[in-house]
């Protein structure tokens, strides 16, 4: 009974030490995604953050309908646009209409999306390499993540896929590599997951690889299998996937996803199949993405501890397949997409992999110090030095991503000053290609170049109700001679902001400005426009 009793003791104290160490890799990650957490959604990338805060303000003011997710330009609403399942944003709608609107909500549900990766990963590491230390490794790595600290506070997308994709790949090896028997319920879930990851955004595409690999392998293992419950795991999520596209894409405007794949990323990939020139090109942004992968994203000194946890990891590691076929999947999905789109979170599928493979290498090393026959002094001088070194690799990580929390306050206060003092309804166009600017001008309208929007273009706009237009970029819009000269003919607002504001009612035309259109344009085909705008002493940057 004695035996028992402190075995007892001993088995409680290791599950109380094991949540315990969780727990403080979750507040740690609580703690450093707080920083700008109020910050308008000026910050880095601002132009994503806007267009997911417009879609939720639009789900709780216009159509609280997850299925028709709706941005603020493009001209008067609805302005219903394909993209992934907006789940971070009709979340923060959903707090909106409890608590008005807000949109440190959507930061919110990113950081707990964040933080449910923090926590899953505890759980992965401890499966994978059947130890409870790699796992508590796995989610402090995670957790301290330049890219990981940044973009789990920011109002984007990305964090929710990671958390469902991360989830799908744990439940879904655990049912392949440990389960001799599927429940129903099991597989179920784990299809639930995967489908999850994909609807939240199509790139959890690269967890389907791995997936694939370990179906193949139990069904050559001479295990039991069950391929229609095997089917099941692949063929659901994407018909779930195929479905929710054919919803959105039957009423949306703006057909981005599909757009991107077809304008950009696929002709991209043929042309680097058909052109050596072109593939060495591809090559090269390939190398420069990985280095921000690494640099950016991972962070240098989890990278290192990464890259090598793929070839020194644990004995007791229970999938070696699974590790690397996700890293292959994520390589080639860089290659071919992000080499396209290059943006720094577009890599955010590799994070988890690359703390499950830094935790996998420093369980090793702490095993062989551990297991040495050093003195137990040196082995407490090792483990203080890890933690200065994570305390380190925490500052350096946090410097790297400093840049993205910086915001223009300027922009910030004109665009609240146009939210003030336009009419609540008003239509306008705004000469600079930013969501985050139009949202916290709170109107519906347009969002243009200014150098490229043309006389026409703005007619057709005041056809269809647009009473103002905002030149942002007034060194492009002066610059626009046309543009510029067509719309002396409008008188301005004063705002008090630093953008000048026309008003474009038809009502407000100024008296003779027809004849001084005229006369611009009679300068302009005689080559004297720029000089006709500065003896009118228009159109000028000075």
């Amino acid at each position: 009974m004695d035996v028992q009793a402190r075995n007892l003791t001993a088995d409680q104290t290791r599950r109380a030490l094991w949540t315990l160490g969780v727990l403080a890799a979750v507040v740690l990650g609580f703690v450093l995604r707080l920083k700008g957490i109020h910050n308008p959604l000026l910050d880095h990338p601002g132009w994503r953050q806007g267009d997911e805060a417009s879609i939720a303000r639009n789900f709780a003011m216009l159509r609280y309908n997850i299925f028709y997710p709706q941005t603020n330009y493009n001209g008067p609403p609805p302005n219903y646009v394909e993209l992934e399942l907006q789940i971070v944003p009709f979340l923060a709608a959903t707090f909106y209409k409890l608590l008005g609107v807000h949109e440190i909500a959507g930061r919110i549900v990113t950081i707990a999306f964040s933080l449910g990766t923090v926590a899953v990963l505890a759980l992965f590491g401890r499966w994978l390499f059947a130890s409870a230390t790699a796992g508590i490794l796995a989610a402090l790595f995670y957790a301290v993540m330049p890219g990981s600290i940044y973009y789990g506070r920011t109002f984007t997308p990305d964090a929710a896929m990671v958390f469902f994709m991360t989830a799908a790949l744990y439940a879904t090896a655990r049912l392949l590599i440990d389960r001799e028997r599927w429940r129903i319920r099991d597989v179920l879930t784990c299809a639930v997951l995967i489908a999850m990851a994909l609807l939240a955004k199509p790139v959890a595409a690269v967890a389907l690889v791995p997936i694939l690999v370990l179906i193949a392998e139990r069904a050559y293992s001479g295990r039991t299998f069950r391929p229609l419950g095997a089917l099941a795991l692949i063929a659901g999520p994407l018909l779930v996937l195929w479905v929710y596209d054919r919803i959105v894409g039957s009423h949306a405007e703006w057909h981005w996803a599909s757009g991107i794949l077809a304008l950009h990323v696929l002709p991209s990939l043929r042309t680097s199949l058909e052109s050596a020139g072109a593939f060495g090109a591809k090559a090269a942004q390939f190398r420069v993405m990985l280095g921000v992968l690494a640099y950016g994203m991972v962070g240098p000194a989890i990278s290192a501890a990464a890259l090598l946890g793929l070839f020194v990891t644990p004995a007791t590691i229970r999938s070696r397949s699974l590790q690397w076929a996700w890293l292959a999947a994520g390589l080639a999905y860089i290659f071919v997409v992000v080499t396209v789109e290059r943006v720094d979170y577009y890599t955010f599928p590799l994070l988890p992999l690359a703390a499950l493979t830094a935790a996998g290498f420093m369980q090793r090393l702490i095993a062989a110090v551990a297991g040495s026959a050093v003195s137990a002094a040196a082995k407490y001088a090792c483990a203080a030095l890890a933690v200065v070194a994570f305390a380190a690799t925490i500052f350096q990580n946090r410097e790297i991503v400093k840049p993205y929390y910086r915001y223009s306050k300027s922009v910030y206060r004109n665009a609240i000053a146009l939210d003030r003092i336009l009419p609540p309804a008003a239509l306008v166009v705004m000469g600079h290609y930013d969501p985050s600017v139009l949202y916290y001008i709170a109107r519906y309208g347009w969002e243009e170049d200014p150098y490229l929007w043309t006389p026409f273009d703005e007619q057709s706009a005041i056809r269809k109700g647009a009473r103002y237009f905002i030149a942002i970029e007034r060194n492009r819009f002066n610059r626009n001679v046309e543009l510029c000269a067509w719309m002396q003919r409008f008188p301005l607002l004063q705002t008090g902001a630093q953008w000048p504001v026309y008003r474009t009612d038809p009502k407000l035309v100024k008296p003779g400005a027809d004849a001084q259109w005229r006369a611009f344009r009679n300068a302009e085909k005689g080559g004297h426009a720029r000089d006709w705008l500065a003896a009118h002493r228009l159109c000028s940057n000075v």
